[in-house]
Order: C-alpha cells, then structure tokens, then sequence
C-alpha cells in the first residue's frame, strides 16, 4: 500500500471515532446514510384484549344479537354497505364515490404531498445552471489620422459581448437533515392518504346514514298517518254517539283535539325527510333540485348474517384517523433531526465553467472562465434561536404523541359504543314491539266498545297517544339497529386495506 492510501485509511478510522466532532466524519455520515435525530418507531399497540369490560365482552361464543352473530378477527369486507343489502344504498354510494368534492378534494392533497415529497428529493442533487449573458454596446472611439494620406478615421464603434456558464452548486447532506426533511415529507404522503381513506370511508357512512334516517322518517310519516286515520275513524263514532245523545260535545272536541295533534306532528316530519333528501343529493355530488332516484324504507334493507369484530391490537392498523395521527407524529418526529441538523456546520461545493466572446479585445477579453470554490459555515451565535427551534420540534412530537393516543382511545371507545349499542337495540326492539302490538290490542279493543256505544273518552285519548308513541318508538329502534350496525363498519375502519384501489394507492406511494 503506498504512504497515500495508508494515510487515507488512517483519517477514515479517526474521523469514524470522532464522527459528530470532526467534519470528516460527516462526510462519512453522508456516505454512510446517517441522520441525526431520532429514528422513528411506530407505536406499539395497546395491550387490551377486548373492547368491553369482561361482564359485557361481546366476542365470538357470546350470546348473539337479536340473531346477529360477532365473529371475532372475521375480514371487514371493502364495499361493507352491501351487507345491508339494499341495491339503492349500493347505488347511492357508487354514486358519492365518484361525483362528491370532498372525496376529489382529499385525492387532490395526497397529490399534492407527493409532488412536495418528490420536489423535496431534489436537495440532494447537486444545482446546475446554464446562463447566456450577450450585450451590445455603442462606445466613443477617438479619430486617428494616417501617416501617410493624412486622413481622419474612427475605428468600429459597436460591439459584442458574449458569456456562456455552466454552474454547479451541491450541499452535501452531512447531517441528514435534508433526509429528514425528505422523511417529514413522505410521512405528509402519508398522513394525507390516510385522511383521504377517512373522507371514504365517511362518506360510505354517511350515506348509508343518511339513507336509514330517511327509511326511519318514512317509517314515522306513515306510522303517524295510520294513527291519524285511526283517530279519523274514532272521531266518526264519537260524533254519532254524540248525535244520538250518549256523549257531550266536550267529548266530541276532545277526539278532535287528538287528531289535531298528530296531524301537527307530521309537518315536521315531512321538513326532516325533505332535508335528508337535500343531504342525499350533497353526498352524491348533486344539487337540491336533481335528488337521487332511490328512496328508503326500513323494510328495504336487511342486517348481516354475521359481523366482523377485529382483534384490538389490529384496529391501529385499521382505523384511518390513528394512521393519519401516526404518519402526522412520524412527521413530527423526522422535524427533530432537521432542526437538529441546521444547528451543525453547513458546507456547500460550487463550481462553474464558461467562455467569454468579445469583438472588443480591450474592454472584455475572449477566453475561458472557470471557477471552483467551498464554503463552509457555522452559525456562532443567534441569541438560541436555532436551540429553540429545536425545542419547538421535540414538544411538536410530544404534542402529536399525546393527540395520538387521544385518537387512539377514541377509536376504541368508538367500537365499545358500537357493541353496547347493538346490544341495547336488540332489546329496544323486543320492548317496542312488544309494547305496540299491546297499543295496538288496545285500541282495536276500545274500537269495538266505542262502536257498541261504551264509551270512555278519556281511555280512548290514552290509548290512542300510547299507540302512536309505541308504533314511533318500534320505527326508531329498528332504525338505530340499522345504523348502530353501519357504526360499527366504521368504528372497526370499514376495510379500506382490501379495497383494490386502495392497494394500488399504496403500491404507488412506496415507490
């Protein structure tokens, strides 16, 4: 080995000692991938082994729900809403897919991210500019005689000037700042995927959500129009009673006050059901006056013959809004070695080449011109403004750590009001129809008393108000299972990892 290469191998050793006290030594970080700050480790899932407490855990092998079976760590499929089996939902929500803004919206910002991740690899390549500088100009030129005519003449008085350069600028990325910046930015990527598979995967909700709430108002509408009806019939018993003098007119206008009532109740109704439509046309990308040609009844849909239930460690992976928050203190986390690194001594490497043309030997020389030059910079004092920035960084991690776990507690707080709720509508609805088949008992009973000329008005009122309110409570209980059901779809994350253009997404954005 010759005296050169032993000394090159004796600094290679030195500086790999001395490696963030020496700037050899960063130029082997550069070479050698190293950055300075904190690597990031995605956070470990929580160690829960169910979403309920123990007395109310609803895994497989508990008791089913009203005939709904949990099926614990069972595939959430991507298109979830078809389990509900309505052919109009499924056309509703194809429709919000491809027409709603918020949808194109949240595509348009992954796009954007990964423009600003790509844009930001381009730091660690060396600049090059090609400049062309080129003048005329018009200078006073004083008369010279000839010796031999004795005549006055002036010399050319205009000329050119040409440069043509070619610069080179490269900042060796020794600390790996720029790698980090590059790594904040990939986790930006990311963070906006995420969010955009949680405006998906809310949207899907929200139609289906909306949907129900129409099957529910419709449910109201006509249960209050057969309560009205009812009482319409009522109200022609009492005024012949009335007519052939068994009842007082006080009786008469008590019914009519009744149906007066329930007849005020619908208009309300019949608002909500026309916003709803007005929400079903927003969702789907339309205007007001062009609503979806689907409508719902709750008689439309169906409830799954199982439901998925994933294992608590996989809902971190699944839930979209905890991998925004993961990717979002990923980002935080790579802002620490930036900050870090803008603190270390900077080196930047420039070198140009070029030639200069001039027809005006005496002003601009002709010829070639280069130049090859480093700076190296440290800042020495900044009254702490770079160390603050750095402390601003590790709290910014600190901050995104805690909102992480907030989303994460959420999430599974999410799934738990899901299972308690489903559990809870099985037993609404046992209740409530329970209780309207009774009302319903009841009233036909009075009927045929009133029609036989016993009369209690007082009873009659009662039973029919308890009638309406029980046939209401039964439509909202079969409601709220319909979307308590869709609740919990979402709360678990809604499958977007087997969707196929989700995958496609995430093929691209790892390359």
């Amino acid at each position: 080995m010759s005296p050169s290469n032993l000394e090159f191998s004796h600094w290679t050793i030195v500086t790999a000692r001395l490696c963030r006290l020496s700037l050899g030594s960063s130029v082997l970080m550069f070479l050698s991938g190293c950055a300075v700050g904190p690597d990031f480790q995605p956070p470990s899932a929580p160690s829960v082994s169910s979403f309920l407490p123990t007395a109310h855990d609803d895994r497989a092998g508990s008791a089913p729900l009203d005939g709904l079976k949990l099926v614990s760590g069972a595939e959430i499929p991507a298109q979830w809403w078809e389990l509900l089996r309505s052919d109009g939902l499924n056309q509703l929500v194809r429709e919000a897919i491809a027409h709603n803004s918020d949808l194109t919206a949240a595509e348009a910002a992954v796009r954007v991210a990964r423009a600003n991740a790509l844009a930001q690899r381009g730091a660690l390549f060396p600049s090059v500019d090609a400049m062309l500088d080129a003048n005329r100009q018009k200078i006073a030129v004083a008369p010279t005689v000839d010796p031999n005519t004795g005549e006055a003449s002036t010399g050319p008085s205009r000329y050119s000037v040409v440069t043509r350069q070619v610069s080179v600028s490269f900042a060796p990325d020794i600390w790996g700042g720029t790698r980090r910046q590059i790594e904040s930015a990939d986790a930006e990527v990311e963070l906006q995927a995420f969010q955009r598979e949680g405006v998906y995967l809310t949207l899907a909700s929200n139609v289906a959500l909306a949907a129900i709430e129409e099957a529910r108002l419709r449910g109201q509408i006509d249960a209050t129009n057969r309560v009205i009806a009812l009482q319409t019939k009522l109200l022609s018993i009492l005024r012949r009673q009335f007519e052939i003098g068994h009842i007082a007119s006080s009786d008469v206008m008590t019914q009519e006050t009744a149906l007066a009532q329930s007849r005020l109740a619908l208009p309300p109704l019949v608002q909500s059901l026309a916003t709803q439509r007005h929400l079903l046309a927003f969702l789907t990308g339309r205007f007001p006056a062009d609503p979806p040609s689907p409508t719902f009844r709750l008689a439309a849909f169906g409830l799954p013959r199982a439901l998925p239930l994933s294992v608590p460690g996989d809902l971190i992976r699944q839930r979209p809004d905890v991998r925004a928050a993961e990717a979002s203190l990923h980002e935080a986390n790579a802002q620490i070695g930036a900050a870090i690194a803008d603190r270390l001594p900077q080196i930047t490497l420039s070198a140009n080449i070029g030639k200069t043309s001039s027809n005006a030997p005496d002003l601009s020389p002709s010829g070639a011109i280069w130049q090859v030059g480093s700076h190296l910079a440290q800042k020495v004092f900044d009254a702490g403004t770079l160390a603050y920035k750095q402390r601003a960084a590790e709290e910014g991690a600190s901050r995104s750590f805690a909102q992480y776990r907030s989303v994460v507690l959420a999430a599974f707080q999410n799934v738990a009001d899901a299972l308690s709720a489903l559990r809870s509508d099985s037993q609404a609805i046992a209740a409530a129809t329970a209780a309207e088949s009774s009302a319903r008992r009841n009233v036909e009973l009075i009927q045929r008393q009133l029609e036989q000329g016993l009369v209690n008005v007082p009873i009659v009122i009662e039973a029919q108000r308890a009638y309406l309110d029980t046939t209401t409570a039964l439509v909202d209980a079969r409601a709220s299972r319909f979307a308590d059901t869709v609740a919990l779809f979402q709360a678990l994350g809604g499958g977007w990892w087997n969707r196929r253009d989700a995958k496609s997404h995430a093929a691209a954005e790892s390359l």
